[in-house]
């Protein structure tokens, strides 16, 4: 073929330099230092001179390469052709198969284009928009760029090019180009080079125009109202985005053509948004985002579920009942202030006399005397009206009232159910609220006559009838608890320890005041075996009988009640080796003992001590002597 016939041309011509004639006739595999493009071909020549026995083959990375790739010249050259090669780097080696002999072997190493090439013509940040004066274009390459040399080329036609900038990275910045003065479109080259290869990137053709990229939108001013959200930016410029979004929330965009300003509707109650702005010239690129604003939005009563509500106390001696105001649904975020306006009614027409009272966040007390009043409450700074309550004269007897309520326990654990009668009179609805401690409130509103309650507190609940905005008199029920638990901590303790028996006693602590216990059981073990014995909920210690002298218990206490239970802790004991009745009585006849024995040792001593006292009769005088006197006489 002609590539083979242009391979033994190659061959003539280099091996006399490569391999000079003489008495030594040596193999090796040229060209070196092989570098090529990826994808592209190359072919590579073995010279077999030194081997004229055995079949050569090729390796790769050591693994042997397929025959058909291998091509014989002659007798003294081989050509390996590699088609599409993408390794970064191999070696190639070329082998006899007498004796396995290695005669040669090159690297072969790869080199890619520039790609993904990108322009932009844009301004200096800190100067206005006009005609731009920085020519910027990147690019990608998977080389190692530190050793590459980059060079952009601008071809004013096919043959001729034009250096624009030079770099050693993947991006280059031109600031003193012509290139917007441009009408025509153009085309721009990347050239990578180093000291083994270069290679230029296919090109690239733009239009100034679409490629020209202003600077971010300035001066972004953001004002908030109860509705919306108002945005103004500078300058004016053929297509804007606003960006606006919530944090941790999805983000929106809106366009906006030849305008600075825009108006973000349906925005949520007092909570942060961020907001930025980019723009473009009519056929241009988007500028960068300009710096994030944030805003605070207000509150609007027509984005929040509002819900008022109030408890009254009763008529006091100085005439005048405390009302406690409460609401929910404002978002606690808000930083508002509320006003309550309240205004009393003489024959159900208003006095027309307001009085004002600034309140909290969430709840305000207000004072109101024995007539009928409605409370308004309203947003302090712009007077936004939010909702208002009524509250009934004492006594009135036209407006409807809910004679009874019945609290029971359902079979569900933590819930109570709350019925109570209809009223006599006309009712639209019901209000039911409920406490467990007087200051937090909670309620909601029901057209039937019952409700389920969920808690496992002592709830205060109270039943309100509302007829057209109106409420009714209020009913009370007597605090109820949903069900009864068992105490969350039992303190147990081991008095009274004896050989046989042990007093076992606990203490009960709870923070639920919802918590009854029906049984305790006490589990003792001892050698591995376990007993328990049962009291009622309403004792508070046991005496543990027929228990082994000198053996180490554990006992614990499970509480039941309300189908639930709670084990306390392990507590270790020791029963005594004997009985201490009989070490008592041991001790109490032993003492009768000592007392008796040293009784007796007294009385010894004394009547001892009686003997010696008596007096020694002197035998001089005695009448025997003189008898034995007078009869030696004779």
């Amino acid at each position: 073929t002609k590539e083979l016939m242009g391979i033994m041309t190659m061959s003539e011509l280099f091996l006399p330099f490569l391999f000079p004639a003489g008495p030594h006739v040596i193999c090796d595999v040229y060209p070196k230092d092989l570098y090529v493009e990826q994808n592209s071909s190359v072919e590579i020549v073995c010279q077999t001179s030194c081997s004229n026995n055995g079949k050569v083959f090729w390796t790769l990375n050591g693994i042997h390469i397929s025959e058909s790739l291998s091509k014989t010249i002659n007798a003294t050259h081989t050509v390996l052709s590699l088609r599409n090669f993408t390794q970064s780097s191999a070696a190639v080696q070329c082998h006899s198969s007498y004796g396995d002999q290695l005669l040669g072997g090159v690297t072969i190493r790869t080199y890619s284009k520039p790609k993904n090439i990108t322009c932009v013509l844009h301004y200096d940040v800190n100067k206005p928009n006009g005609v731009p004066k920085l020519f910027t274009c990147s690019w990608e390459h998977h080389m190692d760029s530190s050793q590459t040399n980059y060079t952009i080329l601008k071809y004013v036609n096919s043959n001729s090019s034009v250096e624009i900038c030079k770099s050693q990275g993947v991006n280059c910045t031109h600031n003193s180009t012509r290139l917007a003065d441009d009408i025509l479109d153009y085309i721009i080259k990347v050239r990578a080079k180093t000291q083994y290869w270069e290679t230029d990137s296919d090109p690239y053709v733009f239009d100034p125009h679409s490629i020209t990229k202003i600077n971010p939108p300035k001066n972004l001013k953001i004002t908030p109202s109860s509705e919306h959200l108002s945005v103004k930016w500078d300058p004016d410029e053929p297509r804007c985005q606003v960006k606006y979004y919530k944090v941790g929330k999805s983000t929106f965009w809106k366009l906006v053509a030849g305008i600075s300003v825009f108006t973000i509707e349906e925005v949520e109650s007092c909570i942060n948004y961020n907001v930025s702005v980019r723009c473009a010239s009519e056929r241009g690129l988007w500028s960068e985002w300009s710096p994030e604003k944030t805003a605070f939005t207000k509150l609007s009563r027509s984005r929040i579920r509002m819900g008022l509500w109030r408890k009254v106390a009763e008529l006091g001696k100085n005439g005048k009942r405390k009302v406690h105001l409460m609401w929910k649904g404002i978002p606690s975020t808000c930083r508002e202030a509320f006003l309550v306006k309240q205004v009393a009614y003489n024959d159900n027409t208003t006095t027309g006399n307001y009085t004002y009272t600034s309140c909290g966040s969430s709840s305000c007390d207000v004072d109101v005397d024995h007539r009928s009043h409605r409370l308004y409450l309203t947003v302090s700074d712009s007077g936004a009206l939010l909702d208002s309550v009524y509250v009934p004269a004492v006594g009135d007897a036209s407006l409807p009232e809910v004679w009874s309520i019945k609290t029971t326990k359902s079979r569900m654990r933590g819930v109570i159910q709350v019925s109570w009668n209809v009223s006599e009179k006309p009712v639209s609805s019901y209000i039911i609220d409920w406490t467990h401690d007087g200051c937090r409130y909670f309620w909601k509103e029901t057209t039937f006559t019952n409700a389920t309650l969920f808690g496992r507190t002592p709830y205060n609940i109270t039943v309100t009838p509302l007829f057209n905005n109106i409420s009714g008199h209020s009913i009370h029920a007597n605090p109820f608890c949903s069900s009864m638990g068992v105490p969350e901590d039992i303190d147990v303790k081991v008095e009274e320890v004896d050989d046989k028996s042990a007093f076992v006693k606990w203490d009960i602590k709870s923070q639920n005041p919802c918590n009854d216990v029906d049984t305790y059981t006490i589990f003792y073990e001892a050698q591995g075996l376990q007993h328990n014995v049962s009291v009622s909920g309403s004792e508070d210690g046991v005496w543990l009988k027929d228990l082994k002298p000198n053996t180490h218990y554990n006992v614990r206490v499970q509480a039941t009640g309300d189908n639930e239970t709670n084990m306390s802790s392990k507590v270790h004991f020791i029963t005594n080796k004997y009985d201490p009745r009989l070490i008592k009585a041991l001790s109490i006849c032993g003492g009768i003992l000592v007392v008796l024995v040293l009784s007796i040792g007294l009385t010894c001593a004394v009547q001892w001590k009686k003997f010696n006292d008596k007096p020694v009769p002197n035998p001089r005088l005695s009448s025997v002597a003189k008898w034995l006197t007078q009869s030696h006489a004779k």
